[in-house]
């Protein structure tokens, strides 16, 4: 790929991808650079150091896996499908890069990735407790369910990323019935018949 094609977004998906596959550590600009098939210079065209590439990569990751998502949802009018829209895009969505989230959850004690780690944990779990609170649970038992909700989804990623043979259900293509048993059990106290929006009267 010619030096002028590569743009930063381009480091910052080949750095997503390495952290998927190996971690913090895998990030290193000569391997990236081999993969995207350049040279290491041309990487100063984009970023200072590996610490700034770092740094790219963790707002890409904290604006679209989180952020973007959360404001997208926000304007769903019904919790209900709020709910159903997560469930199928956290533990049922794409799968090529599992090993992000564990990758970073390994890493949070690093001063780079901690901040980051921080703010997406509060923000997600601040949204999926408002989210069990428009579904009718008060406080704090919306609470205790965004931490059950957010802690499955944690180990769900982290068994796939490490232990996809001994998991194959959590691999496998058709997972219509594991979403379904993973609602019965989220949603189990929730009269999902009466559920409504929030101010939207009786």
């Amino acid at each position: 790929m010619p030096k002028q094609q590569v743009t930063k977004d381009d480091w910052i998906q080949a750095a997503l991808t390495a952290v998927a596959r190996g971690g913090i550590a895998a990030v290193r600009v000569d391997v990236l650079a081999k993969d995207l098939g350049i040279t290491r210079g041309s990487f100063y065209w984009h970023f200072a150091d590996r610490e700034a590439l770092l740094v790219a990569m963790l707002e890409w990751w904290e604006r679209v896996l989180t952020t973007e998502i959360i404001e997208r949802l926000e304007k769903v009018d019904s919790p209900l499908e709020r709910y159903h829209d997560i469930v199928a895009n956290a533990f049922f969505g794409r799968r090529d890069r599992n090993g992000i989230e564990p990758a970073l959850a390994a890493n949070a004690d690093d001063p780079i990735v901690a901040p980051f780690l921080r703010r997406v944990t509060t923000a997600r779990l601040r949204f999926l407790t408002q989210l069990f609170a428009d579904l009718g649970l008060p406080e704090p038992a919306a609470r205790q369910r965004a931490l059950v909700t957010y802690g499955a989804f944690v180990g769900w990623l982290q068994l796939r990323h490490t232990s996809p043979d001994t998991v194959p259900e959590l691999m496998a293509t058709a997972t219509e019935p594991m979403a379904e048993h993973l609602t019965s059990l989220l949603l189990a106290d929730i009269d999902t018949q009466t559920t409504r929006a929030p101010g939207t009267g009786p």
